[in-house]
């Protein structure tokens, strides 16, 4: 499907049925109200964590951020955006932005600007954190890098999940855990917060992932040990350990707690990569899984550390992460919906290559994919 410059298009899947998606194409746009923005959506990405946001957006209200009618949903992405159309008098056309966009080729935000953000300030978004309904100018952003862009779109929403996940463990568990267990090994998500881990001293890192994925994720170094899912039985640690699901496989977590019973010290659920796996019932050993949502953290270290504070400590770890990024991340882009279409269904099946991360943009034709690989 080619989409012309005078039609909008949107992605939306079926919140009952998440394999079930529809394009919608509008070649008639209302015309902005007093305040509004325009952004023309130029690219964003798509990894197991839009699935993670379609499987929990009931629950924590991601199908909010983007309204659609009856059963529909639109599943939010990292994205950039460019300012096509203004009618904010502080808010240039051309300002390009970083945040959180729908998958679809435009979107319009009430802005009002916030020191160096913009923040949407409609109505329905209302009740999220800021972080979630933040547009950060690539000109006011510190961590913004023209080259960069891919991997900002891919990991930096992720990596700041893992920054403060890490910062958590070493203010609730470390040191006396001296182990830390990570499902889902091979997401983008486990791999940021393994390597954060493994900067630290005295915390053994064990990664659980599948068969078909043991390789890679052995071959990233940052994980002291890799194990199959059906070899947590022969972990062995004699001391404390803590556990921090990214699958969201109920019977994965179970046997791990069944393994360490009350020498785990914490459960931090944070994502559901196996969104299809079976939930288990009965009391498990050891402390209850606690969900860790990261703008709730944001917020404590904000307060904690001043402003800038948790910006800069973030900048400074981004930057050592960048060339540990390099040795493993392939950048794979697409163009057009029916792209979309067949990527979405990969994420849904667990069929995205760990080694790749995909980028998208709805407008154009469809093309080859290129590659820059490490």
């Amino acid at each position: 499907m080619a989409v012309s410059a005078t039609e909008a298009i949107d992605f939306q899947v079926d919140r009952d049925d998440l394999r079930h998606s529809r394009l919608v194409v509008e070649a008639d746009r209302a015309p902005l109200a007093e305040g509004q923005v325009r952004f023309a959506i130029d690219r964003f990405a798509l990894t197991s964590n839009n699935v993670s946001y379609a499987v929990a957006g009931d629950l924590l209200g991601y199908w909010g951020f983007f309204p659609a009618p009856d059963r529909w949903g639109r599943v939010p992405a990292m994205g950039f955006g460019d300012v096509v159309e203004s009618r904010h008098p502080e808010v240039a056309v051309g300002t390009r932005c970083f945040g959180f966009f729908p998958m679809a080729s435009e979107l319009v935000v009430d802005a009002r600007p916030s020191g160096d953000r913009l923040v949407d300030a409609a109505p329905h978004r209302a009740q999220h954190a800021p972080v979630y309904r933040s547009y950060v100018p690539t000109g006011a952003d510190p961590l913004h890098a023209p080259a960069r862009e891919d991997e900002i779109l891919l990991l930096r929403g992720l990596f700041l999940t893992s920054f403060l996940i890490d910062d958590f463990l070493a203010e609730v568990a470390f040191p006396a855990a001296d182990l830390a267990i990570v499902t889902s090994a091979s997401s983008k998500t486990s791999i940021a917060l393994a390597h954060l881990l493994s900067r630290g001293e005295g915390v053994r890192v064990v990664g659980l992932t599948s068969a078909r994925n043991e390789a890679f994720v052995r071959g990233l170094g940052c994980y002291d040990e890799v194990v199959g899912y059906d070899g947590i039985g022969s972990i062995e640690h004699p001391g404390r350990a803590v556990l921090v699901d990214m699958a969201g496989d109920a019977d994965v977590v179970a046997r791990v707690h069944e393994r360490f019973g009350d020498r785990l010290l914490h459960s931090a659920t944070v994502g559901a990569t196996h969104w299809e796996a079976k939930p288990r019932s009965g009391t498990l050993p050891g402390p209850a899984p606690e969900f860790f949502f990261a703008p709730a953290r944001i917020v404590k270290r904000s307060a904690d550390w001043g402003p800038g504070g948790v910006d800069s400590r973030l900048g400074l770890a981004w930057q050592d992460f960048l060339p540990f990024v390099d040795t493993w991340l392939r950048v794979e882009r697409h163009v057009g919906p029916e792209a979309l279409e067949r990527l979405w269904l990969d994420a849904l099946g667990g069929r995205l290559d760990p080694r790749e991360g995909h980028v998208v943009t709805l407008r154009g034709e469809a093309a080859p994919s290129t590659r820059t690989n490490p």
